[in-house]
């Protein structure tokens, strides 16, 4: 087993949040502390010179599903739902102020007076100034999950690993809530999780990252420097990548 690095192995990494992850032990809404919790997460990673940017979700505020189900049009829900993550991404925004780390958040819709309207050149000075970069609103198309915007954003900006933040330890072969002898995969192919229909992101996301070759990795934020970790090349979660 090779040890892990004392230098970062990633130079430009995409984190993709939740927006479930904002909420603490709270069923909706936004908990302060959790916010505190993930800027001193990152912070760990701009400690070692990786350039850090952000997809967050919005399920804390608006599940369109529920919405369809109550009868709401499915593009205003998916309106709806880009909207609540610029909400999310305005208190992480926020949060890392609060921290004195430099962040920029970009909205892939137009709401001028509060974020920037996303543009991918101008993403990657912010990130090569040492910015946080938070993407808000998906992609600013509805029917696109942001599981599928966090692909795209990681392609665009030339990240080298998408790191999707989860509950649970990695990707099992069955519910590890549920199941404790559950196992957890160390690495897979993107294949291999088509295949076993693992539900690690959606279609989309999976088959972008696998054309373009951009690994992704799942892991568990709420763990304590499992970030930083990470970037020092140590066995966190589960790899996913184009294996030979």
């Amino acid at each position: 087993m090779e040890e892990p690095s004392k230098k970062p192995i990633y130079r430009r990494i995409l984190v993709k949040l939740s927006g479930e992850a904002l909420q603490g032990d709270h069923l909706f809404g936004i908990d302060a502390n959790k916010l505190a919790r993930i800027a001193q997460e990152v912070a760990g990673a701009l400690d070692l010179g990786v350039q850090v940017a952000l997809v967050i979700g919005g399920g804390n505020l608006i599940r369109g599903a529920d919405l369809c189900a109550g009868g709401l049009d499915r593009i205003s829900a998916d309106q709806m739902g880009m909207l609540a993550t610029v909400i999310n991404g305005i208190a992480l925004r926020d949060a890392f102020i609060r921290k004195s780390i430099p962040v920029t958040l970009m909205s892939a819709v137009a709401v001028a007076s509060m974020a920037e309207q996303y543009d991918r050149s101008r993403a990657q000075d912010f990130l090569m100034q040492g910015k946080v970069v938070i993407f808000s609103a998906g992609t600013g198309n509805p029917l696109v999950t942001t599981d599928s915007a966090a692909a795209l954003r990681g392609i665009e900006i030339n990240a080298d690993i998408v790191l999707k933040a989860t509950k649970v330890e990695g990707v099992f072969n069955d519910d590890p809530i549920k199941n404790p002898e559950a196992e957890r995969y160390q690495q897979l192919s993107y294949d291999e999780v088509i295949a076993r229909r693992l539900g690690v992101m959606d279609l989309t996301a999976i088959l972008l990252c696998q054309d373009h070759g951009l690994p992704l990795r799942v892991f568990n934020m709420n763990k304590q420097g499992a970030l930083k970790r990470i970037m020092l090349g140590e066995d966190i979660g589960t790899l996913i990548s184009n294996i030979e």
